[in-house]
């Protein structure tokens, strides 16, 4: 699909870096990925340090920013195929900004409680689930399609740079100013986004619509028929749903381990969450490469296959020194699901219908985040019934064999990654209905 409608703007020379609309877009999301990761140290250490929460109830915490996946995810879908995305980008971003400045707001009137925490976390994360899919979807209408796997390797990139200063950062600014003083951060950060969004000058083609009004239901049939039929998009989803599961179950013990079996500061605490980001940030560079070496889907077999065990250095971590085994094993295990993620993200992109792209997307997320509020509960509840660290070896021994099931699909039998489906599924040549009955 072209970017754009109508006659194509030449292209500027030296790459994506020199399109004013890409850039523009790459900074708001970069900004607003730095913020949510100054969160994701914050939030727990307020619930930890300030409210002396329960190693459930910060778990549970994690899995409120992710629930509204599983409860509105499929529709959202839909609605993205049939709305303008940049207005609800933008409406997505005003939202998170006023409810993530209302956190500092009653901690300095001293009227903080968890309960209120938990609602910002389930109603930032029913924002994100409305923004990653119509961000997901309004990338094509930004870069031309040749430009995707660029475009996909930069955004991924910088979001990796984002959550090594955000986590870092986050761990300081707890320590400087206190952990609601993060939240406040991160409310600026979906303010910058806003601005970068608003100065987006390519106009966004007008979604599909047919003539007579269809049911949302329908529409999100579509999405999971199309999903669940195509064998890559099946073992795709499978595999990230699988995957999600596991590393969020570790991950939700992690703010706990290192405080509270490690003897970690909260500044510190940080900056090792943080090492996991630089293996990210190597992911998105060596993602094309392994790509053009190996082929799309050899090179995501390989570094998958690659990376996956190195998650067992994680509960190996102990007191003094050896608590950098938890960042380099964090680090590896990133380095794969980045470099893996660029792929994906352009093989979506290049692969699904554009009139089915929000759909499909939002099929596949439900699966991959749903998992993750599931994810996050298992860890916490592994956590207070077996203990932290042999809940991290659980946890970290699947994902070290997670990656057999990419083996499943057709995955195995090319050396890349399809960009058009072999036979397109009966609803590829039905447009999503225009907005009607629910």
């Amino acid at each position: 699909m072209s970017a754009s409608t109508g006659a194509t703007a030449p292209r500027p020379r030296g790459g994506l870096l020199r399109q004013r609309d890409f850039r523009l877009l790459w900074a708001g999301e970069t900004a607003s990925r730095f913020g949510s990761n100054i969160t994701g140290v914050a939030m727990p250490l307020v619930a930890v340090v300030t409210l002396d929460a329960s190693t459930f109830w910060v778990s549970a915490l994690a899995a409120a920013a992710w629930l509204p996946w599983l409860l509105v995810g499929l529709p959202a879908g839909a609605w993205v195929d049939r709305l303008p995305r940049r207005p609800l980008m933008l409406v997505c971003n005003l939202g998170s900004l006023v409810l993530l400045a209302s956190v500092p707001a009653a901690a300095w009137l001293d009227a903080l409680t968890m309960t209120q925490l938990l609602v910002v976390a389930l109603l930032t994360g029913l924002a994100n689930v409305f923004f990653s899919i119509a961000y997901r979807v309004y990338l094509p209408s930004v870069v031309e399609r040749e430009d995707l796997a660029e475009a996909n390797a930069r955004l991924q990139g910088s979001e990796s740079a984002a959550q090594l200063a955000g986590l870092g950062g986050g761990g300081m600014l707890a320590g400087l100013f206190g952990a609601v003083s993060g939240l406040l951060v991160d409310a600026a950060t979906f303010l910058v986004s806003t601005l970068c969004l608003l100065g987006i000058r390519r106009s966004e083609p007008r979604p599909e619509t047919s003539a007579a009004p269809r049911a949302l239901r329908q529409d999100v049939r579509d999405g999971l028929r199309y999903t669940v039929r195509d064998p890559y998009l099946r073992v795709l989803t499978t595999y990230g749903t699988v995957t999600n599961l596991l590393l969020t179950g570790y991950q939700a013990l992690l703010t706990v381990f290192l405080v509270r079996d490690l003897g970690v500061g909260a500044a510190a605490v940080g900056w090792l969450l943080a090492g996991a980001s630089v293996g990210g940030l190597l992911g998105a560079v060596v993602a094309g490469a392994l790509s053009r070496r190996f082929g799309s889907a050899r090179g995501m077999l390989l570094c998958k296959f690659a990376t996956a065990p190195f998650g067992l250095l994680v509960p190996l971590a102990q007191p003094g020194w050896r608590v950098v085994l938890l960042a380099l094993g964090g680090g590896i295990l990133a380095l794969g699901v980045v470099s893996a993620n660029v792929v994906q993200g352009t093989f979506r992109q290049q692969y699904c219908p554009p009139h089915l792209l929000g759909r499909i997307t939002a099929s596949m997320s439900v699966a991959n985040f749903g998992a993750i509020p599931v994810g996050s509960l298992l860890g916490g509840a592994l956590g207070a019934t077996l203990g932290v660290r042999p809940a991290l070896w659980l946890l970290t021994g699947g994902l070290a064999v997670s990656s057999a099931l990419l083996l499943a699909g057709p995955l195995r039998a090319h050396r890349d990654l399809p960009t058009e489906p072999p036979t397109p599924p009966e609803v590829q040549d039905r447009p999503v209905g225009a907005l009607g009955r629910s």
